[in-house]
């Protein structure tokens, strides 16, 4: 089983990376020696169970909250606040029911005062791209759960971050629903050309989707695993039923006690 080797042209180094929480009567360490570099472009699953830290991990690569100990650089430089060169995509599409869908999508645009003009465009070609063209002045409770997530991930994407961070964006589907926006992504990732994390415990999505899956220990998480997906790109269907698939499915669950 191959595993990753050295990355040489790197989007995200993360070193040391220490999370401790406190709480009553004690200490709780959510992250415990995290170091991981990760390439431009690449597209890598966080896989592992409930609680090892792997939302916690991607907060820190957000700077949504700081880390204990150790540091996050992007691009060769520390990361201390939210940046606009990162789209966060969550398990649930948040989107705000007073405003449509086209506006929702804006909503990045307009925090951080970009040209209006042009976010406009850039949202009608994000939509349009996702299959949710005629559908930009709907409210977002006439659309579905698939169809939210399809505009979150525009509303991501309307500043054009370098970066998408995605919490297990599609926990919440139907199986069928998920497999669809999952080849969805890759779609989108071909196009746009980011660097990609995306939180999972499901093993097959992660197989499918990502370049390396790095396989996160119970807690306190540590990398257990980083494994290198080694399948023909682009990932079709009916590809998780190969004997490669299964292989690196075998391995992957032998490694994190799934």
């Amino acid at each position: 089983m191959n595993t990753a080797t050295e990355i040489s042209n790197s989007k995200v180094r993360i070193e040391d990376l220490h999370k401790t929480y406190l709480v009553k009567g004690g200490r709780t360490v959510a992250l415990q020696d995290v170091n991981l570099t990760i390439g431009k472009d690449e597209f890598i699953a966080l896989l592992g169970p409930s609680g090892c830290g792997k939302s916690t991990l991607l907060r820190i690569i957000s700077a949504l909250i700081k880390p204990s100990s150790g540091k996050v650089l992007i691009s060769d430089e520390q990361i201390l606040a939210p940046s606009r060169d990162i789209g966060i995509v969550f398990q649930q599409a948040v989107l705000l029911p007073w405003r449509n869908i086209l506006d929702n999508v804006l909503l990045p645009a307009e925090i951080l005062r970009l040209d209006m003009k042009k976010a406009r465009e850039r949202a009608y070609q994000l939509l349009k791209m996702v299959g949710l063209e005629g559908f930009e002045k709907r409210s977002p409770n006439e659309l579905s759960g698939g169809m939210q997530q399809r505009a979150a991930i525009c509303r991501a994407l309307v500043h054009n971050p370098s970066m998408l961070l995605m919490d297990e964006p599609f926990a919440a589907l139907d199986a069928m629903t998920r497999e669809e926006l999952g080849f969805e992504l890759l779609r989108i990732w071909d196009i746009e050309k980011k660097t990609i994390i995306f939180v999972t415990h499901n093993i097959p999505e992660a197989i499918l989707l990502a370049d390396r899956v790095v396989a996160m220990s119970p807690r306190p998480g540590r990398i257990s695993e980083i494994i290198e997906i080694d399948l023909p790109r682009p990932r079709t269907q009916g590809m998780e039923f190969t004997p490669e698939f299964k292989a690196y499915s075998d391995f992957i669950r032998d490694k994190i006690g799934h």
